[in-house]
């Protein structure tokens, strides 16, 4: 049995969002180096902004600017800076109260050590050199012993204001495919195609997982199936991905390999896109160095009966 696999893996893609008024005057704002808060019909001072009262879910518009000094009201230290957080070495998460505010705001606190930390010491915004209307424009937060800043009475009104942010999403982990995908990924590589039997109701699963879907038990005895298999559904793909160099529109396919009792997806190549039916019989075409076929050509025999792959639609 080889060595179980496994490899680093990256999720991301950028999500755009559009800004309501008060959004877009808070983080305008924090580009001109004010800070604003909204204030509720009660006269509570929020800041970060939001569009609705918490408590009483009413609109609120009204803006105010509230000082770029406070207090900090909670806070973690954080040993190991990750990629793409505030600062690259040790630092405090904090809650901070601004002053003339009535609601804390996370950032970080640049601080020589945890030592150095406690709830209620105060605090002033660290802007950024660059500043693009995003909370990044408050680089951290860093100690101060001097009297609070006095805002200016900024009305929240700005000309060019930021009306849209681009939020990167990304999760990276570490993916290992298990002992029986492990076992099947290596035969690809010999340009083979094993799947294993269930020793249940003895039907034979392609990919692998492990264990049969359908009785739960482990499944261990190995069968190689294919290479050749018959198409049983598909779809025409019209749009261009922007990671695959093919030309649409091209076919995508179920395809029950010869021995399997469970249908892989494959691409369909060597036969225009409107010839491709149910029941065509094709074979894999592998390139140069691949680990897997590139896509399924058809073989040239008469196609596969309705019957045969029936309950692998």
């Amino acid at each position: 049995m080889p060595e179980v696999l496994k490899a680093p893996l990256i999720v991301e893609f950028p999500f755009t969002r559009s800004l309501g008024p008060v959004q877009s005057a808070f983080l305008t704002g924090l580009r001109e180096r004010v800070v604003l808060g909204v204030r509720t019909t009660d006269g509570r001072t929020l800041v970060p902004p939001v569009e609705y009262d918490p408590v009483t879910a009413e609109e609120i518009r009204d803006l105010v600017e509230v000082a770029p000094t406070g207090t900090v009201t909670t806070w973690a230290w954080n040993h190991e800076p990750r990629r793409g957080q505030p600062l690259d070495t040790p630092f405090a998460w904090v809650l901070v109260r601004f002053d003339g505010a009535d609601t804390a705001l996370l950032h970080a606190l640049d601080a020589p050590g945890p030592d150095t930390v406690h709830t209620g010491m105060r605090v002033r915004v660290r802007w950024a050199a660059d500043r693009v209307g995003a909370i990044t424009d408050i680089a951290c937060f860093e100690p101060y012993d001097g009297d609070p800043a006095q805002p200016a009475g900024h009305s929240g009104r700005f000309e060019d204001p930021v009306t849209g942010i681009l939020a990167p999403a990304r999760l990276d982990y570490t993916y290992s495919p298990g002992r029986a995908q492990t076992a099947y990924i290596t035969a690809l590589s010999d340009r083979r195609t094993v799947g294993e039997r269930c020793p249940s109701c003895r039907k034979v699963y392609v990919p692998p997982r492990g264990a049969c879907p359908t009785c739960g038990v482990p499944t261990a005895e190995q069968v190689e199936v294919g290479p050749r298999g018959t198409v049983t559904t598909f779809c025409i793909v019209n749009i261009k991905a922007r990671n695959l160099d093919i030309e649409v529109p091209y076919v995508y396919a179920h395809i029950a390999l010869d021995g399997a009792d469970l249908a892989l997806h494959g691409r369909i190549g060597g036969i225009p896109y409107d010839q491709v039916r149910m029941g065509l019989r094709v074979e894999p075409v592998w390139t140069e160095g691949a680990r897997y076929p590139d896509h399924y050509r058809p073989t040239g025999e008469p196609d596969g009966d309705y019957d045969t792959y029936r309950e692998l639609l």
